[in-house]
């Protein structure tokens, strides 16, 4: 059973901005704090979204598959110390209209957004005793963007690469005799000074370079699993996020109508998740679990039409010596969505699937 716990979170690697809330690609889990001993991890991550609206036309698939990586490091420095150094990919977005503006009937045909994060962990966990432990840390967080709008005549952006610092607390109490684990994350925001540089060519050739604050949300997350019969483990979690802060705003595209924000979210965001795991032998674990995420009916940006979302997950552990190899696939139905422009985004859905390898030493 112990062994089984220490694995119930590896369906997130699958978790992907396609069907999560504003920018989202990690949940930002600590759970490599709670494995035996020094312990390494690698994973990798896919995602294959299929979103497409319809604004007197249809706009066909303006999602391209994307990628994510990360790699964690966890030892014990003494009885009561702990520590660990974990890399992701926290924040990202990738949007691409097919076809050519002025071509093709679509009125954001050929429009693209990209954002890109990489994110640098260090967490320090002290044991206090009787199940119960405390822990905190550093992260170190770069943000980019850059976006082109045709329609806006010829309209593009471009963000430096920026560099920010937050932190993160927490507490869990752990039973290692029933598998029980609760732990309770909170992550500061983030604010980064992006340096943007817009540019438009119509009705006038026009460059202006611009330094905007763009906070990424503080959020907060509760993970639990316990065992509820001899090799079977319920999990979950709950996940709030503070996306409604996160604004980028530019003065030229600001000045364009329409009015709304480039990047704009109206609500925050709750995600929940409910699984079960089962220990087959020493060598082979499944896992299944379910997420949901409310879809709340308010406008979003062209650049990011989905609202809330419901998935499937499933996946396996093998076990080997001192490996440990996860892999998982995820299937989302993702909420309807209208964009502040009145384009209707329906009927979509995406997948993702991920391995994460894990060396015990």
């Amino acid at each position: 059973m112990k062994k089984l716990l220490l694995a119930t979170t590896a369906l997130a690697i699958s978790a992907s901005s396609a069907f999560a809330g504003g920018l989202e690609r990690t949940p930002q889990s600590m759970a490599i704090l709670f494995e035996e001993g020094r312990y390494m991890e690698l994973s990798f991550s896919v995602a294959s979204p299929d979103v497409s609206g319809t604004l007197g036309a249809p706009s066909g698939d303006i999602s391209p598959t994307f990628f994510n990586l990360g790699v964690a490091y966890k030892a014990d420095l003494n009885e009561t110390l702990s520590y660990a150094i974990i890399f992701d990919q926290p924040y990202g977005a990738d949007v691409a209209y097919p076809g050519t503006f002025g071509v093709d009937p679509y009125p954001f045909a050929g429009s693209t957004a990209e954002v890109n994060s990489n994110a640098i962990s260090g967490v320090l966990q002290y044991n206090m005793g009787n199940g119960a432990s405390i822990y905190g840390g550093l992260r170190a967080q770069t943000l980019q963007a850059e976006a082109n709008l045709p329609v806006l005549g010829g309209y593009t952006i471009d963000s430096n690469t920026d560099f920010a610092l937050g932190y993160l607390v927490g507490a869990a109490y752990e039973k290692p005799e029933i598998a029980l684990r609760v732990a309770l994350t909170y992550h500061s925001e983030t604010s980064h000074d992006l340096e943007l540089t817009e540019n438009v060519v119509a009705p006038a050739p026009t460059t202006l370079t611009t330094t905007q604050e763009v906070k990424l949300p503080q959020a907060l997350n509760l993970e639990f699993q316990s065992g509820i019969a001899e090799d079977t483990l319920l999990f979950g979690s709950v996940r709030w996020a503070e996306w409604t802060v996160t604004e980028i705003n530019p003065p030229i595209y600001d000045a364009a109508p329409p009015t709304r924000p480039l990047v704009f979210f109206d609500d925050d965001r709750i995600t929940y998740t409910l699984g079960l795991g089962r220990r087959l032998n020493d060598t082979w674990s499944v896992l299944g679990s379910v997420s949901y995420e409310e879809n709340l009916g308010s406008e979003t940006g062209n650049l990011g039409p989905v609202d809330g979302f419901t998935s499937v997950s499933l996946g396996a552990i093998y076990r080997k010596d001192d490996m440990k190899v996860t892999g998982g696939v995820r299937y989302a139905k993702i909420g309807d969505a209208t964009s502040f422009s009145g384009a209707e985004f329906t009927d979509n859905d995406a997948i993702a699937a991920g391995v994460r390898v894990g060396w015990s030493f």
